[in-house]
């Protein structure tokens, strides 16, 4: 058995015991135990943790804790200058898809309105969640600490918030994704691209008003749903609008 101290910054807080935010604290860790199972043994997923310092140097998930280590353990490094340190996950560089776990259908929908691939069914168990984030690449979002703990498990997020608009800010924030949107191109229920159709074509699927107010329509092949410019749309543009950050020079994450 060694001892070892830990410091968590910033939102990493948030998954200890209120006695332990905000401050240094040693504990003790089984012998041979790495910095990962430490991390998470204290509560916080390794999903969340993109910086790792011990004893004020560069380290990885895999290292053996020793006797007196300092462990300091950091969310974000994009204030940091970190150009020099080791990076404990690389992103990939494609547009990123997700997967949603059954508590986050909003997010998922807000997520498809602002065009992005994100795969939703409030049926999903976990275990078909983990499957698909790994087989597919996909960021596994969910508010289920111990899903993300989950060795397979490379890319995934933690959303703090309850209400969907505000965890469409905070993952919006924390992935940097305003500068790559491709607004309303996804179907809402299906998640499949939506094509570009005339109104005659789709003209009895839709209510007399509509019909008459309106003339740009897009439709989804698979449910037949279509879709139009009413009053939600311009309310869903004022939400992206709010939740847009411009791209910056290696954002990201």
């Amino acid at each position: 058995m060694v001892s070892a101290s830990f410091r968590f910054y910033d939102g990493l807080g948030d998954f200890l015991p209120r006695e332990r935010r905000g401050r240094t604290f040693s504990t003790p860790c089984a012998r041979d135990a790495t910095a990962k199972h430490m991390i998470e043994a204290l509560g916080v997923p390794h999903t969340e943790v993109e910086l790792l310092l011990v004893n004020g140097e560069s380290a990885g998930f895999d290292h053996l804790l020793r006797e007196g280590d300092r462990v300091a353990v950091y969310p974000d490094f994009a204030r940091l200058d970190v150009r020099e340190l080791q990076r404990l996950r690389s992103w990939p560089d494609e547009r990123p898809r997700f997967v949603a776990d059954a508590h986050l259908g909003g997010l998922a929908r807000l997520l498809r309105m602002a065009g992005y691939d994100t795969l939703y069914d409030n049926h999903y168990h976990d275990d078909e969640i983990e499957r698909l984030a790994r087989e597919q690449g996909r960021v596994m979002l969910t508010r289920d600490r111990e899903l993300l703990k989950r060795r397979s498990v490379e890319f995934g997020c933690y959303l703090h918030a309850l209400d969907p608009a505000q965890q469409l800010r905070e993952l919006f924030a924390r992935l940097r994704l305003g500068g790559d949107m491709r607004p309303f191109t996804l179907c809402l229920h299906c998640n499949l691209l939506l094509r570009q159709v005339d109104k005659a074509e789709v003209r009895d699927r839709l209510p007399p008003r509509v019909a008459e107010l309106h003339d740009d329509f897009t439709t989804c092949d698979h449910c037949a749903r279509v879709y139009w410019k009413g009053s939600h749309h311009a309310r869903m543009c004022a939400l992206l609008a709010d939740v847009e950050l411009p791209p910056s020079p290696d954002s990201h994450p």
